[in-house]
């Protein structure tokens, strides 16, 4: 690796959580689980939803939407760490990294809009909910995913493509477990000021806005929800949005605050902390959430696992001998 002025890299160095030798393997064993977990949960979900005809609702499509999505995110990342783990290297490509960055970014936002247009979702449903199937039309939600998936690709193609044309004269070691952008921009050594304020005006207008939409939301279903005279009433329209309110709290507010923190703080342990939590144990946990409070996504699960056929095989073996020992 070449260094200089003006000399393109051709590689940085990731350096991940510890350079212990002995917690490599536990490092790996933990992160390989929660990434076998995402994958497997939330393809569940998709699967789930998509052979189901009762979940074809705008609740559901974006659940869809958001596993798929959740997947993507976890995969930019982690695979490449355990793979630089199994094989004891650190280094990852200038390609590589940079790659990695822009998937890293759009799965991001997409996240973050995704969980807007839920909350929109669950507003419509409590709060004007003669009009839901007239508002939330097939059409309307297939916009708000494209529009999604637009914003996020231009914003992350932007951030992404403002980096190219930096150099790199330090030393190209990342504090981090992934190519993070925040810390790839302190490597640079010429000026990065534009890098930083396009960044931090991502942060707050196409990070900002979709949480700032989740709030508002929430501030009328609130309204609304207290408006319902039974206890038993205002409980059943909660617990629809309480999964959401939790993935929110978990993504958004951890996310926010890596990028925010960076600017009063250096510190990049407690960003490659933070980054863990939305990046690999929210969309872990984002299965789990969805599913157990919800008697739907339970009921489809339980179809594609065969539960119901091995329960009622299981009655049948049990009943007959019971039978015959009565008579």
């Amino acid at each position: 690796m070449e260094l200089g002025n003006d000399t393109q890299i051709s590689e940085f160095l990731l350096l991940g959580f510890s350079e212990e030798p002995e917690l490599q393997p536990l490092i790996f064993g933990l992160f390989l689980s929660m990434y076998l977990i995402t994958v497997f949960g939330n393809l569940l979900i998709i699967l789930a939803i998509s052979s189901d005809s009762h979940l074809h609702t705008p609740m559901y499509f974006f659940l869809a939407n958001l596993s798929f999505v959740d997947i993507c995110f976890t995969s930019t990342t982690v695979p490449k760490m355990l793979l630089n783990i199994q094989t004891h290297s650190k280094v990852i490509t200038y390609a590589g990294c940079i790659s990695q960055m822009y998937f890293f970014i759009l799965c991001a936002e997409l996240d973050d809009l995704i969980l807007s247009a839920m909350a929109y979702d669950r507003f419509v449903a409590i709060c004007h909910p003669l009009q839901y199937t007239i508002i939330m039309s097939p059409q309307l939600c297939g916009l708000l995913v494209l529009v999604s998936w637009i914003i996020s690709v231009l914003n992350s193609l932007l951030q992404t493509l403002m980096v190219l044309p930096l150099s790199f004269c330090t030393g190209m070691e990342i504090p981090h477990f992934f190519c993070e952008l925040n810390q790839v921009l302190r490597l640079a050594c010429s000026e990065t000021f534009l890098n930083d304020t396009v960044m931090y005006f991502a942060t707050v207008l196409p990070g900002g806005a979709p949480l700032a939409g989740i709030l508002y939301s929430y501030s009328k279903i609130v309204s609304s929800i207290r408006g319902i005279s039974s206890a038993q009433g205002k409980y059943k329209a909660f617990s629809t949005c309480a999964s959401h309110l939790s993935v929110v709290s978990l993504f958004c507010c951890t996310g926010l605050g890596v990028y925010l923190s960076s600017v009063a703080t250096q510190s990049s342990h407690s960003s490659t902390t933070a980054s863990v939590m939305y990046t690999v144990v929210t969309p872990m946990l984002n299965p789990f959430i969805y599913s157990l409070r919800n008697r739907d996504i339970k009921r489809a699960l339980k179809r594609i696992i065969g539960i119901p056929a091995m329960a009622q095989s299981l009655r049948a073996r049990n009943c007959y001998p019971l039978i015959r020992l009565w008579k």
